[in-house]
């Protein structure tokens, strides 16, 4: 396919997406498989009650966030939208993201594998669109029209908050011998993964290079996601479990997530201006 952004009827590709439409079904049907099975029978599959604080909120958000935006990237890219080409990686990332926290956060059994695909088809297919991408035309379309500067930022600030955050935190545990829970672990190691990733990202777009255009939205957009998610899961638990109401922890987390909206908002627009123009 030749790349183009001047014609609605392309989209800025080297490659056609068949493997990654697959692949990324697949990884639909196994993230509903997951979510389902955990509801239905959340004592078995999250055997303590700790497990089930994290977990079965996070299931029920996964089903009504997670699931509709892999879904909608793939569809609005189907449509030729160069919106939906570039949130379909923050959708990937988004399930990379949660199910290493499952994988690490849960006893070892059959539903691991199913976690363990799910990580693994998730990068893989994230990094396959990246590289199918035509990123000097996404570049040549965007340079101008989205906020390179206050994303990058964004993006860094993140990325080494959270990584030093998750760093300190496993290296605590270790010189004090303090126990942390399997799911505090998951959820640390894939705070690193992510972190690094934004840390990357930021740089990338603060140098206005072609893969930091490609990736910035996608980036910004798996963080606000997840800021949503999370003080979802703070709404949900008490309603779900026996864990309190946490106000302090959302209003934290909201603001926190402010700061990540903004910036995604106005990368959004620029790109939608864009199409628009087209």
């Amino acid at each position: 396919m030749q790349a183009s952004l001047s014609s609605s009827e392309r989209l800025p590709l080297t490659q056609q997406l068949t493997a990654a439409y697959v692949i990324s079904c697949i990884i639909a049907v196994g993230m509903a498989v997951a979510s389902v099975v955990g509801l239905l029978v959340p004592t078995v599959i999250y055997p303590t009650a700790e497990m089930q604080q994290a977990f079965v909120p996070n299931d029920v958000v996964n089903l009504l966030i997670g699931l509709p935006m892999l879904l909608g990237s793939m569809w609005l890219t189907r449509r030729k939208r160069l919106v939906g080409l570039l949130f379909w990686p923050g959708a990937l990332l988004y399930v990379l993201y949660n199910y290493i926290v499952y994988l690490f956060g849960r006893p070892f059994d059959w539903l691991s594998l199913l976690n363990l695909a799910l990580v693994a088809l998730s990068a893989v297919t994230m990094f396959s669109l990246l590289k199918n991408m035509d990123k000097k035309a996404i570049q040549a379309q965007l340079t101008g029209a989205v906020p390179t500067k206050m994303g990058g930022w964004v993006l860094v600030i993140f990325g080494v908050m959270f990584c030093l955050r998750a760093i300190g935190m496993l290296a605590e545990a270790g010189t004090s011998q303090m126990m942390l829970s399997a799911a505090d672990v998951g959820l640390l190691l894939a705070d690193i993964i992510l972190s690094l990733l934004w840390l990357a990202g930021g740089v990338l777009l603060l140098r206005k290079t072609a893969l930091g255009y490609a990736g910035g939205l996608g980036l910004l957009f798996v963080g606000s996601v997840l800021f949503v998610g999370l003080m979802m899961v703070l709404l949900l638990q008490p309603i779900l479990t026996e864990a309190p109401f946490a106000l302090v922890d959302l209003l934290v987390i909201a603001a926190m997530g402010l700061v990540c909206f903004i910036p995604f908002l106005l990368f959004l627009r620029g790109v939608m201006s864009k199409e628009s123009a087209c």
